[in-house]
């Protein structure tokens, strides 16, 4: 397994983020072949001082230009610059209209021929689009496509991130007169994958912190290096499977190995205290390890089930991305079962401990007495009575406040990186620099062949248009029905009052003519034509917002000759993907609190003791919740998994504890007792595992890319409150809904 590990490969795709099965996808993969996808590049040359009209920036435009057209994976049709032919202008003459390329076949930059294409850029309304709105910079355009031309495999974002870097470094270097910014999803996940190169750091140092805590709490280096070998051979096992049945990691879901191994570790460290306290009692080794397989087989291994099938309920989500971190999670946690419930105690049956070792333990686990004593009065009527009723407040206010949590991204930018990194500020300089960036939203008109030339069709879309444009958060919007009406104008001598629509069809189809369908705003036979909504951000709020005004304008004008459909541009990808999430949140927690709901149910045969075990769960998954609302953390594709993976871990707890107390209660006369039993035989692990976990995850927040931060923090919170609402709401409930039957020995 080792060897196919070493085989692993990162794997990163655009089509793996998207909600295929959602209508605005089906629309989006209906038409990409002929506009072009969502996967879009723009780079952006920005003169330091001045404007863009000077030899050198032309030569070094023109050379940009041709290193992005011939980048392997580029769509080149779709390319886009001033040195491109399918970037025109026309004008009006005594004769009618005459045209040609923006930059001419014979362009020299001289004086005259810099004010030459000065003029063509503002004839063919290029500015604020392919030109800075003060001329300070100017940009080149490119779609790509899915499939590598040359190797015929999905197209790997990452190598295109690369060759866009190489062109920013050569370039920049070479003229320091000007900076090159780069924006597209392919830089995202190349800017992703080499922070997520980071996580090995991050790795090494979980690995040597929980490595020293293992050691604080085991004192004993051979009980240290057991439980890490356990882990470390899980996580290998994980990533060779993955090659196995051919999958590769993602950049977003590369941390999953860290939790497995946190979780191994956790595993194993109870392990570790009941084969000792075995051994303390003067038990045999071989005999102590399996008596403490037999012991925690049950509870150990209804708690990784219950992750497993934590981590599998994601699978319900119709994102691939989600998916792949299903399984990836799954198989590592399912290997654990191996690792840590039988290898373990087969390596621990070896460990001899001597008398010393046991004195030294007892000594040290008699410092937490009081603790555990604070803790027992948790199991204690009145006072479980009061926890309960605070318990229930802090739900009710939680839950309040989480459907306050928005769906999607909450910050201008991309959300997966920090507000300062180079990509984010790259976005904002051509947000604030042109009309347009990459965040477009694209709004599919169709309707009968040649609708393009019937007046009453071009009216309903003009009107859509001038709508879209009155809606907070739209930058600009380009269609079809604007571009003929001004080229009617153009055969009418420039006047305004001839720039509108045409109601004869002959003068319609003159209006029509000039513009080709490399332009994206109409296809062959005028059956599709897309209205280009460019947003000012990608916000949730934003999108909504967009998309309800465009749902509305569908609802009151489509037709049987015109339907509005929704949509392509990344922004529909982020709508559809927004919208997926948000129908997959409610049902994906149902499953997830199903399954531990009936695994407890099977285990403990009793409804009291179920409703001990998940009501802790329900309380911090609402303050999850909450926390996010407060943090500005938005619900998207790498935020939804984290609460189902938070429960299905932070049930661990609660089974250790409870299947403890229950062996207690057969002995003791009262919870209290019981409780302060489990505590002296299982709190310490407990503890542990809970910090143990916190540990593994809590190095994530200090991660250049913000979505890793985002899950640190919130998994973080998740295992510690998980665990302390273990030790002090479980008792509590206990307390009151179970009923302890007086023993023997009481009565007499």
């Amino acid at each position: 397994m080792g060897y196919f590990a070493s085989q692993l490969r990162v794997d990163a795709g655009f089509s793996k983020l998207l909600p295929l099965q959602h209508p605005y996808m089906k629309t989006f993969v209906k038409y990409k072949e002929e506009f072009g996808g969502a996967n879009r590049i723009l780079i952006a040359l920005m003169a330091k001082e001045g404007d863009i009209f000077t030899p050198e920036f032309f030569k070094t435009l023109k050379a940009v230009t041709d290193e992005v057209f011939f980048i392997p994976g580029v769509d080149r049709a779709q390319v886009k610059s001033l040195f491109t032919p399918n970037v025109r202008f026309i004008e009006i003459i005594e004769d009618g209209f005459a045209g040609g390329d923006v930059v001419p076949a014979d362009f020299q930059p001289t004086p005259e021929g810099l004010n030459r294409v000065r003029t063509n850029i503002i004839k063919a309304g290029q500015v604020g689009r392919l030109v800075a709105k003060d001329f300070s910079g100017a940009m080149v355009s490119a779609n790509l496509l899915e499939i590598h031309p040359t190797t015929g495999k999905r197209l790997n974002p990452i190598e295109i991130s690369k060759n866009l870097e190489e062109i920013r470094k050569k370039f920049e270097s070479q003229n320091i007169s000007l900076d090159i910014h780069i924006i597209g999803f392919a830089k995202v996940i190349g800017d992703v994958a080499e922070g997520a190169a980071g996580v090995i750091v991050f790795f090494l140092i979980a690995f040597v912190i929980t490595a020293i805590l293992v050691y604080l709490y085991s004192l004993s280096a051979i009980l240290t290096f057991l439980p890490l070998l356990c882990s470390l051979i899980a996580v290998t096992w994980q990533l060779g499977l993955l090659t196995v049945i051919g999958f590769g990691i993602d950049p977003m879901s590369i941390l999953v190995p860290f939790l497995v191994f946190a979780i191994g570790v956790s595993h194993g460290v109870q392990m570790i205290n009941a084969v000792r306290g075995e051994i303390f009692l003067g038990t045999p080794s071989e005999d102590a390890a399996r008596n403490s397989f037999r012991r925690l087989l049950v509870p150990g291994g209804i708690a990784l089930i219950s992750d497993t099938i934590g981590f599998l309920t994601i699978l319900l989500i119709d994102i691939e991305i989600i998916q792949e971190t299903a399984i990836t999670a799954s198989l590592g946690v399912a290997v654990i079962i191996l690792t840590n419930l039988i290898l373990l105690p087969l390596l621990l049956s070896y460990v001899k401990l001597g008398e010393e070792y046991r004195d030294t333990v007892v000594k040290r686990a008699e410092l937490l007495d009081p603790l555990w004593a604070l803790l027992c009065r948790f199991a204690k009527p009145r006072v479980a009575i009061v926890t309960v009723a605070i318990s229930g407040g802090l739900f009710v206010v939680s839950i309040w406040q989480a459907t306050n949590v928005k769906i999607g991204d909450l910050q201008q930018g991309v959300p997966e990186l920090r507000a300062d990194s180079r990509y984010n500020k790259d976005t904002a300089i051509i947000t604030d620099r042109f009309s347009i960036g990459v965040d477009i939203l694209s709004v599919i008109a169709e309707t009968k062949p040649d609708g393009c030339i019937d007046y009453n069709i071009m009216e309903t879309i003009d009107r859509f248009t001038w709508s879209m444009r009155n809606v907070e958060g739209v930058h600009s919007v380009i269609a079809l029905s604007s571009v003929a009406k001004i080229i009617n104008a153009g055969w009418n001598e420039g006047s305004l009052k001839w720039r509108v629509l045409p109601r004869n069809q002959q003068v319609m189809v003159q209006a029509i003519t000039p513009v080709d369908t490399s332009t994206g705003l109409l296809n062959n036979d005028c059956t599709a034509m897309p209205v280009l909504i460019f947003t000012s951000d990608h916000k949730a709020e934003t999108i909504a917002r967009i998309v309800t005004a465009v749902k509305d304008f569908a609802k009151e004008n489509d037709r049987d000759d015109l339907h509005f459909k929704l949509a392509s541009g990344n922004v529909g990808v982020m709508a559809a993907t927004n919208e997926a999430v948000e129908a997959a949140q409610f049902p994906m927690l149902i499953y997830v609190y199903a399954a531990i709901i009936a695994l407890c149910l099977l285990t403990f045969r009793s409804i009291r003791a179920t409703i001990c075990i998940v009501t802790p769960l329900a309380l911090v998954s609402a303050l999850a919740y909450a926390l996010m609302y407060y943090l500005e953390i938005g619900l998207k594709v790498s935020t939804l998994p984290v609460v189902a993976l938070g429960v299905g871990i932070g049930v661990d707890y609660g089974i250790y504890i409870y299947s403890r107390l229950q062996e207690r209660l057969k002995e003791d006369d009262s919870i209290e007792t019981a409780y302060l039993m489990t505590l002296q035989i299982a709190g310490n692990a407990v503890l542990f595992t809970g910090i143990t976990l916190a540990i593994g995850v809590g190095t994530w927040i200090f991660s250049d890319l913000k979505f890793q931060a985002d899950m640190g923090i919130l998994l973080t919170f998740m295992f510690l409150v998980n665990m302390l609402a273990a030790v002090i709401l479980l008792p509590a409930l206990a307390a009151l809904l179970l009923k302890v039957k007086p023993k023997p020995s009481a009565v007499n």
